[in-house]
């Protein structure tokens, strides 16, 4: 049996998935980015709807609390899951890539510290 057409499909399914996160980290980072240009206008963080971007954008500010989230909004981080906060106080003002575990699944997220009060994120 010819073992071609199988790693050609192998190839192909390992190519697809390379794109689809490809896409999925550019999305995170233009979240990120248009997030912080409407806070730039002077929008509140609270006003921006949690399912506004795909893949969801979270906002934090400074003493832990999420301000935008789908289903953690008001939420304090520190006390919900310290972890994860101490992992999103790595942030900085050109943003950076960090992996973390929530609830048993691995995610990969964009974060961004804006004005040094808020952290912006996005990511799968």
């Amino acid at each position: 049996m010819s073992r071609q057409p199988f790693f050609l499909l192998l190839m192909l399914a390992l190519f697809f998935v390379a794109n689809v996160l490809a896409e999925d980290k550019i999305s995170a980072e233009k979240n990120v980015s248009e997030m912080i240009a409407l806070l730039d206008s002077g929008r509140e963080a609270s006003s921006v709807a949690p399912d506004a971007f795909t893949p969801y954008v979270f906002v934090m500010d400074q003493d832990g609390r999420l301000l935008v989230h789908p289903t953690l909004a008001g939420e304090d981080l520190t006390e919900k899951a310290r972890p994860i906060y101490d992992i999103l106080q790595q942030a900085t003002p050109e943003g950076l890539w960090v992996e973390y575990s929530w609830k048993g699944k691995d995610k990969r997220t964009f974060i961004k510290r804006y004005r040094e009060r808020l952290i912006v994120a996005s990511g799968y």
